[in-house]
């Protein structure tokens, strides 16, 4: 019998690894999987690589993840706010690496990961900074139509954090609102998906015409409480 019910959120990630690439979804603080960024905290894996649209606001979440010196590059959109002092500091101290990735080339970088494409030819960064690789070399490009492109990659992840709204326990996930997000993307994009959810219905519940993420994206699934807690997150429910 399929059930991808995890009983905790570190049995869950129990398969993290050092040197992981790690996506992360959330846009500002829309759909951030703050108590699956405490769970990888608590695992301790070092020597990461993390996707994810900005670098952390304030002090929790992917700021306090940050903060503990495991992450070695942060691929990202939206690196500074005005509440990125964690990021702020570790960059400009040279411990930690940035790639900055378009909003629209880190979506679409990502969803090439979860559908199998190759690479893809896009004409956002062309002729500025963006046009250029990791290690100062320049991208390929390609004149299409009389139009210039760039060639870009997919970012695959080795595991995928998401926050759903609804799940069952084959995997099938449903979200709220604006905490969609990055999540169905990310998912796809991933070799092992961890989702929390507010409520673990039976099969069949979910109408699949309203499933956005497929089980079969999805390794584990753990059941949070909606009510906050005193630290701003969510506890961990038992599931059903």
């Amino acid at each position: 019998m399929i059930n991808k019910v995890a009983n905790s959120i570190a049995q869950a990630l129990a398969r993290v690894k050092d040197g992981d690439t790690v996506l992360i979804g959330g846009f500002g603080t829309a759909g951030i999987p703050n108590e699956l960024i405490d769970g990888l905290i608590e695992h301790g894996a070092r020597d990461l690589t993390v996707v994810n649209n900005n670098a952390g606001n304030g002090d929790a979440g992917l700021a306090a993840l940050l903060n503990t010196r495991r992450v070695r590059k942060i691929i990202c959109s939206f690196p500074r706010q005005a509440d990125s002092h964690v990021f702020d500091a570790l960059y400009r101290s040279k411990q930690i690496e940035l790639e900055l990735v378009p909003q629209g080339n880190l979506a679409e970088r990502l969803r090439a990961a979860g559908a199998g494409i190759g690479a893809f030819f896009t004409p956002t960064g062309f002729g500025t900074q963006l046009a250029l690789n990791p290690d100062g070399s320049a991208k390929e490009t390609r004149v299409i139509n009389g139009k210039s492109y760039v060639l870009e990659f997919p970012i695959h992840g080795d595991v995928a954090l998401v926050k759903a709204e609804s799940g069952d326990r084959w995997g099938n996930l449903t979200y709220r609102k604006a905490a969609r997000n990055f999540g169905p993307v990310m998912a796809a994009a991933a070799k092992h998906t961890v989702a929390t959810v507010h409520d673990i219905v039976e099969l069949g519940v979910l109408d699949p015409e309203h499933v956005v993420t497929p089980g079969i994206f999805v390794s584990h699934i753990v059941q949070i409480e909606r009510v906050s807690t005193k630290a701003g997150g969510f506890k961990a429910a038992t599931p059903a």
